[in-house]
């Protein structure tokens, strides 16, 4: 049994990938969502916890990052990606961190992280300077030199987005980036004007 258990994160939540808005992986006024824009999908995803433990270790407070990549037509589409946690917090509090978002201790993630519940290539973990605000309608998220999200305003007339990481079950919005760009190799990409989502999570190992 894990001195992390059980578990539970909340807070808020802000991704960016280079599909055209609304990004079409989305569950869109209750219809389930397909293949990527391009067929090949680049992003980055930021989660800033408010409110969060593993065992008897406080989680709150603290940020984190994921900049990935998948094919829809390799067979299973695994993700290629880089885990970036806030350099803020001890080896403990990263080391749970980690052992959350890569669904080593089961939960949420394995639900509703597709990272996590296929095969993936894990690039690797770092430990990382991370500033995040998820201000509505116009957040930012940036990792040193590696990562920079920032969103130009959201979609007009939308109709209820859904997104399977913070969870369907869930409401949100969808949003233009006016900037996403990612460089750490192999991650190499930089887009404008392409789609983002913003909404709230709550995960636990109960899930």
């Amino acid at each position: 049994m894990s001195d992390h258990l059980p578990w539970e994160l909340s807070g808020t939540y802000l991704e960016s990938c280079n599909c055209e808005a609304i990004c079409p992986c989305r569950t869109i006024d209750g219809k389930r969502g397909g293949r990527s824009t391009y067929g090949i999908c680049l992003g980055a995803l930021s989660w800033a916890v408010e409110r969060g433990r593993a065992g008897n270790l406080d989680l709150s407070g603290l940020d984190v990052v994921l900049a990935s990549r998948y094919d829809d037509d390799e067979p299973g589409s695994p993700w290629s990606f880089y885990l970036y946690l806030d350099e803020r917090g001890d080896e403990r509090q990263r080391e749970a961190l980690a052992e959350i978002f890569l669904g080593r201790l089961g939960g949420t993630p394995l639900k509703q992280f597709p990272w996590a519940w296929k095969p993936s290539d894990l690039l690797g973990v770092r430990a990382a300077p991370i500033e995040i605000d998820h201000m509505p309608g116009r957040g930012w998220f940036r990792v040193g030199g590696q990562v920079t999200v920032r969103i130009r305003e959201p979609v007009p007339d939308q109709e209820p987005v859904t997104c399977v990481i913070p969870g369907h079950h869930r409401s949100g919005t969808e949003v233009y980036a006016e900037t996403l760009t990612v460089e750490d190799e192999p991650l190499s990409f930089e887009f404008r004007g392409v789609c983002g989502y913003e909404s709230e999570f709550e995960y636990s190992s109960d899930q």
